[in-house]
């Protein structure tokens, strides 16, 4: 059964969520990120089946988020790379770790941490002031409508209402 298609939702949640694909998309985007390149390695990495693993591929090349980079003529041979796009993925990926370690979603405890390179400190996401610089604490956010919202978004969000996340 064909997922349905969230083209033409006026949510970027949604659109995003249907340029990534699907849940081993996010898996290639991590372990690409992570440096892996080749489709063996994608393929030992994550266990994907042969034909899942070479249309979301083929799925992230469409959507711009990977580009495919031929390293070898004889036999033909293509390797993988994150775009700008595929790279920006990067918080989305670890706001996912985040959570999986915070309530132990994999049921394996923490298997990877984040840590800053020259201190070796953990480090986490967190929402940041634009203007500022500033860190804001969760209880401090809240939605509004964009420029572009619409009278579904307006009434989603409840415009002028303090509704929070």
């Amino acid at each position: 059964m064909k997922a349905k298609s969230f083209s033409g939702m006026r949510c970027s949640m949604a659109g995003a969520l249907e340029v990534v694909g699907d849940r081993w998309a996010l898996l290639l985007i991590r372990d690409l990120s992570l440096g892996l390149r080749r489709y063996d390695e994608l393929r030992a990495s994550t266990g994907i089946p042969p034909a899942t693993l070479a249309a979301r591929l083929t799925h992230l090349v469409e959507g711009g988020l990977v580009e495919r980079v031929r390293y070898q003529e004889r036999p033909p041979r293509d390797e993988y790379r994150l775009t700008d796009r595929g790279r920006d993925l990067w918080k989305v990926t670890v706001a996912l770790r985040e959570w999986g370690d915070r309530w132990d979603a994999s049921g394996f405890g923490v298997p990877m941490e984040m840590v800053d390179r020259h201190t070796g400190r953990p480090l986490r996401l967190t929402l940041v002031d634009a203007e500022t610089g500033e860190a804001v604490p969760i209880e401090r956010a809240m939605m509004r409508p964009g420029p572009d919202a619409d009278e579904a978004v307006h009434r989603l969000l409840g415009a002028g209402s303090e509704k929070g996340r």
